[in-house]
């Protein structure tokens, strides 16, 4: 493709020219030639018949002498650059202006035949052998009282028209040169608008294939060409973004399988050889079993969001009271709170705010979003949970008032294991899977989550859920 594409459109434009040339040299060539001819002829004709109806009729009817006849003619000739005969029935020639009048000897044409011309008024050839080149002979009868006379035979020859064909053949060929020059703009274009191009964007995909998925490419233009290469361009993007995502989730997850795997093998070496002594077994044996659980928490978050990703979020959506699933969350985090010295209040608006939704995964949800806040909050503080209806749609905030998030850090917070360098000390046994979970349940609902933050002060995240209207009512 990379050097046929343009060699095929360059082969094109050659037969294009070249089948236009063999149409100009051939039916182009010999429809001029008829149409010369028969305009000619045509032209001729109504002077031979002006002659048989004038000059030769009064020769004929003895109103005229044929001396006078013949210089009328002669002049004539000369104006038509034409021979002009009066031939009779019989093939007699009476006058030419081809020849000094000579009345005692008779020139005769052998064989004259006047049906020659086969229903028309002319016809081509040697006129019966008369003559040694193609001539074009118009043939007018000689008419009185009703009855044939002879002929006014006017002859011309066909090199003449063949030369005035050729002129304006001439003429047809100097367009088409014109014409193929032209269109030579026609492949520049293609050229610069399409050929280099493509060729860029070839190379590109050459580059991305080879997985140089950083390289650069460039179409300065804003029609499909230019769409294409952009789209190459934002999918070459996207690809290098998941390859750096999916280096840096196996670094991640690296990581933190090796710490907790480091830890646990780091106890059982000490308490195999002794270091550890056997009455503070059960202390570290508890600490083992925390990083048990840690990775256990971590493996089923991973399984989480594998299955996401491959079969999607799997909703089983019904209408349920969203504020009744706070209140079964926020009691489920009684104990913690009372260990932190945190209290949770709760800002529902209504008895009941039944939407539609995945009950479950809206529990998950809510139970990631709080256990994010009191995580980071500070003790002998609040945690707000409010519940608000506006057009349609049921409005859930969760609002900490602890660490915060920093600037730099709130389009980072939802990718996979991402943690800040502040929640990293207060975070221990966090995966950094729960708000990409959270992220993919909300999107799964066709709805949406966001974050406000502040670092020092406080965050809130807050997602939307559709209202169950008829139960509403």
């Amino acid at each position: 493709m990379r050097k046929t594409l343009y060699l095929k459109f360059i082969l094109g434009y050659l037969i294009f020219f070249i089948f236009g040339f063999i149409i100009v040299a051939t039916f182009v060539s010999s429809m001029t030639v008829e149409h010369y001819k028969r305009e000619k002829a045509d032209s001729l004709y109504k002077e031979a018949t002006l002659i048989a109806n004038t000059y030769a009729t009064d020769l004929y009817n003895n109103e005229i002498s044929l001396e006078v006849v013949k210089s009328q003619l002669d002049a004539l000739s000369t104006y038509l650059t034409s021979e002009i005969w009066i031939i009779n029935p019989s093939g007699r020639i009476i006058m030419t202006t081809a020849a000094p009048l000579d009345v005692e000897h008779e020139t005769m044409v052998e064989n004259f035949d006047s049906t020659i011309t086969a229903g028309s008024f002319y016809t081509t050839g040697n006129f019966f052998g008369c003559f040694t080149e193609e001539m074009l002979s118009v043939f007018a009868p000689i008419t009185s009282n009703f009855k044939v006379k002879g002929y006014v035979v006017i002859h011309t020859a066909m090199s003449s028209i063949h030369a005035s064909s050729e002129s304006l053949l001439n003429i047809s060929y100097i367009m088409l040169v014109i014409f193929f020059l032209l269109s030579l703009i026609i492949l520049i274009f293609f050229t610069e608008m399409v050929y280099l191009p493509l060729r860029k964007i070839i190379q590109a995909t050459e580059q991305y294939a080879a997985g140089n998925m950083h390289y650069e490419l460039s179409v300065d233009s804003e029609d499909e060409i230019g769409y294409l290469a952009a789209s190459i361009s934002y999918m070459a993007g996207e690809v290098a973004r998941s390859e750096d995502n999916q280096k840096k989730f196996i670094a991640n997850v690296s990581h933190d399988f090796r710490s907790p795997l480091t830890s646990i093998k780091g106890y059982l070496e000490a308490m195999k050889d002794g270091t550890i002594p056997h009455e503070l077994y059960d202390k570290y044996i508890g600490i083992v079993l925390n990083e048990t659980d840690r990775l256990i928490k971590l493996t089923n978050s991973l399984l989480t969001l594998n299955n996401m990703n491959i079969k999607g979020v799997v909703l089983e959506k019904s209408s349920f009271d969203i504020n009744q699933v706070l209140r079964t969350t926020a009691a489920t985090f009684e104990g913690t709170c009372r260990e932190k010295r945190i209290r949770i209040e709760l800002v529902l608006t209504g008895e009941s705010l039944p939407v539609i939704a995945d009950k479950s995964k809206i529990e998950q949800v809510i139970y990631n979003l709080l256990d994010n806040a009191i995580k980071f909050s500070h003790s002998d503080s609040a945690i707000k949970l409010e519940t608000s209806e506006k057009h349609g749609k049921a409005f859930v905030s969760v609002k900490d008032s602890g660490i915060g998030i920093p600037k730099e850090s709130l389009k980072l917070i939802f990718d996979r294991f991402y943690k800040t360098d502040l929640s990293r000390g207060k975070d221990k046994k966090g995966t950094g899977l729960g708000l990409s979970i959270t992220k993919e349940i909300i999107q799964a609902h066709n709805e949406n989550i966001n974050v406000i933050s502040t670092e020092g002060v406080g965050s809130e995240f807050i997602f939307s859920l559709p209202v169950d209207e008829d139960e509403e009512e």
